[in-house]
């Protein structure tokens, strides 16, 4: 395994949550505005990363501020130049879902008879700790058939869950995200895991005359709403949408605003305060 080096100084945000679950998600997902690269959970909370070049202290107070109803405190530090892969290696945990899917990175121990194992190189990307939202999507692909379909990955991240559907027999993978660092996370984790990825950098602008049998997004609720009739116009006929990054309350407005857009609602998941949803066209 290469060691990562960065070039600048980071600023750590630790924060501690008197009520870890699910109050450390919660707090993730409101912060993720900011230009924070990585988030790494444990027992008393969790903590935060940003380039010292990309942070404004100002805004960072103002939207810590702006959390209500949830007793944590947060401290701030600089983080000298360091061998990040350390950090990552301490606090990354594999995660099982349903004793059918293992998703773990190359240092640690594989598990017998599961029938799949996603193996990534956990950079500092994958750690956004919302663990529930990949288990649901997760969840979500080893019940739908994939066999010859072509999907696409919005906001892919590390692209585990194209990788996945590609393992369950999907024909080809696009997958789109906005930082640079998630397409070569990808392409890295296809070749790892015996995979091809379309991956490119970019939003829904990239989105043409290709079209898909399955879409798979993981992203937030304002980006979805903005997003999704561009998804309705590459999902093929009868294709299958599945959408998550979304909290208990967004459950409301995303269904009336898929329903007004002409999807069919099929049923919903729920993984602590989070949830997936699964609509056809």
């Amino acid at each position: 395994m290469f060691s990562i080096f960065f070039m600048t100084n980071y600023i750590e945000y630790k924060f501690k949550v008197a009520v870890v679950e699910p109050f450390n998600e919660i707090i993730i997902a409101m912060i993720s505005e900011l230009p924070f690269e990585s988030f790494v959970e444990n027992e008393e909370g969790f903590d935060a990363y940003m380039p010292k070049t990309e942070e404004n202290i100002d805004d960072v107070k103002e939207v810590i501020d702006s959390i209500e109803n949830i007793d944590f405190s947060y401290t701030r530090q600089e983080i000298e130049q360091q061998n990040w892969n350390a950090t990552w290696e301490e606090n990354f945990t594999p995660i099982l879902v349903n004793d059918q899917c293992l998703i773990r990175a190359e240092f640690h121990e594989t598990v017998e008879n599961i029938p799949y194992e996603i193996i990534i190189q956990p950079k500092m990307s994958f750690g956004t700790g919302h663990h529930s939202t990949t288990h649901l999507m997760v969840e979500y692909i080893l019940e739908t058939e994939f066999t010859g379909k072509d999907i696409l990955d919005m906001g892919c991240g590390t692209s585990i869950l194209a990788i996945l559907g590609m393992k369950r027999g999907a024909n080809y993978a696009e997958c789109i995200d906005i930082d640079e660092w998630a397409v070569e996370n990808s392409i890295e984790n296809g070749k790892r895991n015996g995979v091809s990825l379309d991956a490119k950098m970019g939003d829904n602008s990239l989105l043409g005359s290709k079209q898909f049998d399955v879409i798979l997004a993981n992203i937030n609720k304002n980006i979805l709403i903005s997003q999704i009739p561009s998804y309705i116009n590459v999902l093929n006929e009868n294709g299958d949408l599945f959408l998550s990054g979304l909290m208990e309350q967004d459950f409301d407005d995303i269904l009336a605003f898929c329903t007004e857009n002409g999807l069919k609602f099929v049923s919903k998941k729920q993984r602590n305060e989070w949830i997936a949803l699964h609509f056809k066209k």
